[in-house]
């Protein structure tokens, strides 16, 4: 289900910006335009959290199915700038909600032993879908046109309706046994460490994946490389992402998630260093490369970590405080990137987050001991 929706998400992302520069919208219009996919996601990530927490996975994603197949059939049927918008915000929220709903379902269907394993097929299904959404856009919109692009992507979250109908008949995942609890403010999750550390690794990493998805166009078009060109060392990174999450299972069983995050922080960092200088084609393909596998194991480290250290009944709560983090940055991000860049260039942009990005290394290399000592105590208050 995540996959399908995925496609549909990803897929509309190019399909909504190629149709509005299509009608003429200005640079502005087009990145209002991107914006609202993330900006509700921003706002309502932890009450969607709460709502799964309470309800289980199927009401949940009974809307977000509607959300997403309303919002990709809408530019099919008329596709002026403010229907656009309006599918914006319907595929940006729809999306979010699917999200949240399906890595709850997942984190409570596993055990401590799967979950890894179990994010980590997640993850890798993520890696397809970002590849393939955009291609069967680029496709549909050169072969047959806007109005069947967008039916075509609206059929991919079709298919998840059957799913979910035979998903509740094998019996779905409960609501969770601590979710009716009264009194719940997000500020708690904030104010427990192992939580934290958790949100501000994850929020760190979340930035190198923005940095290079906005900032990599801009400095190749700066270094005179060709659209295609730069598709090639951004699918690079893809193929990274895909290449580790094949193998981040068997990597899990002989380090732990804390330095496995903090190797990933440290890789993101080398490549910023680096990256701005070259401009060889072959030099940037294996930069990238290397960002995506160290970027790409994040995920399922990050998701493993969140339901082994959130409170009970809690879990899909701090999932929604994740995906505000991911939003936010995906909002705010490119605005401070593209200001900086402005007025610097693009080399203290990269080099500004590689050093930001070393500095989380050290403090999530840090997080191992600290989990050490606190099992330690732990196990002395239990003897």
């Amino acid at each position: 289900m995540m996959v399908l929706t995925h496609v549909t998400f990803t897929g509309n992302r190019v399909a909504l910006a190629l149709s509005a520069i299509q009608s003429n919208a200005t640079p502005l219009q087009v990145g209002f335009l991107m914006s609202l996919l993330a900006i509700m996601p921003m706002l309502l990530s932890v009450h969607a959290g709460r709502w799964t927490d309470r309800a289980g996975v199927f009401p949940p994603m009974c809307i977000a199915l509607a959300l997403m197949i309303t919002g990709a059939a809408l530019p099919a049927v008329r596709d002026t700038l403010g229907v656009l918008y309006a599918a914006s915000v319907l595929l940006g929220s729809g999306f979010m909600l699917a999200h949240v709903s399906i890595n709850n379902a997942i984190g409570h269907a596993s055990t401590p032993e799967t979950r890894t394993s179990a994010f980590s097929l997640l993850a890798l299904g993520f890696s397809t879908s970002t590849l393939a959404g955009p291609m069967i856009a680029g496709f549909m919109i050169d072969y047959q046109g806007f109005t069947a692009c967008f039916a075509v992507l609206a059929a991919f979250s079709l298919v998840p309706v059957a799913l979910l109908l035979g998903f509740r008949k094998a019996g779905p995942v409960a609501a969770s046994a601590g979710a009716r609890a009264v009194d719940r403010h997000v500020v708690d999750l904030l104010r427990h460490a192992p939580l934290r550390a958790v949100f501000v690794t994850s929020g760190l990493l979340s930035m190198g994946w923005d940095l290079f998805t906005f900032m990599v166009p801009i400095q190749g078009a700066r270094i005179g490389l060709s659209a295609s060109t730069i598709g090639l060392i951004m699918g690079a990174f893809g193929a990274g992402t895909f290449v580790v999450r094949l193998a981040i299972s068997r990597v899990a069983r002989v380090l732990s998630a804390w330095h496995i995050l903090a190797a990933a922080l440290a890789i993101t960092s080398l490549v910023y260093l680096l990256f701005p200088l070259f401009s060889a084609v072959p030099a940037l393909l294996a930069l990238a490369f290397l960002l995506g596998l160290g970027l790409g194991c994040a995920m399922p480290m990050v998701m493993s970590l969140i339901y082994f250290v959130a409170p009970e009944g809690r879990t899909g709560e701090a999932v929604g405080v994740r995906s505000t983090l991911i939003n936010a940055s995906q909002t705010v991000l490119p605005l401070l990137f593209g200001a900086l860049g402005a007025v610097t260039g693009t080399i203290p942009v990269f080099w500004t987050l590689a050093i930001l990005l070393g500095f989380g290394g050290i403090f999530a290399s840090r997080q191992t001991a600290i989990q050490r000592q606190r099992s330690g105590q732990a196990g002395g208050n239990a003897r």
